[in-house]
């Protein structure tokens, strides 16, 4: 029987995380999702039971009081809320968040997102070479989640209008 697959989990079952992760890589945290914030924050709760404010890496989704905002965080919930974490390639934004690509039971949770049509790619901090903008451009054609809106509007314009 064949199975479809979504490039996302091609992403991470064939290809051993890469591109979006490189196979040198290793998982900088592990731990369990205990809370999301929104659309692209996330807590893990380690082994120490220590808790760790994730940020995803390369992607911003829509604030909690833009369209499709509660949608993100429901969506980001479904793929990592109560389930296993890993976090790759982790770096500090100013506030403090750990930054990095988390995979949730074998699923890249970044990539999910803006597959899903949950999150734009942050063309601010994503790689040029980023995978991610494949899969929003697909989102985008195929009219998915945020991309049925007439007019969506990117969150760091959102935020900049809302100061």
């Amino acid at each position: 029987m064949f199975v479809k697959r979504s490039p996302v989990m091609l992403i991470v079952s064939g290809l051993l995380f890469s591109p979006l992760i490189s196979q040198s890589a290793h998982a900088a945290l592990t731990g369990f999702v205990v809370g999301v914030a929104d659309g692209d924050t996330l807590t893990v709760l380690d082994v120490a039971k220590r808790q760790h404010r994730i940020r995803l890496a390369g992607v911003d989704a829509p604030e909690k009081a833009q369209a499709f905002g509660t949608r993100s965080s429901q969506s980001l919930s479904e793929l990592c809320y109560g389930k296993q974490a890993k976090v790759f390639d982790t770096t500090e934004d100013r506030y403090g968040r750990t930054v990095g690509t988390v995979i949730c039971d074998g699923v890249d949770a970044n990539a999910a997102q803006v597959e899903r049509g949950m999150a734009w790619v942050y063309r601010q901090y994503a790689p040029r070479n980023s995978p991610l903008y494949r899969l929003e451009s697909r989102a985008r054609d195929e009219r998915i989640g945020l991309w049925r809106d007439a007019k969506p509007v990117e969150p760091w314009l959102f935020r900049r209008a809302s100061r």
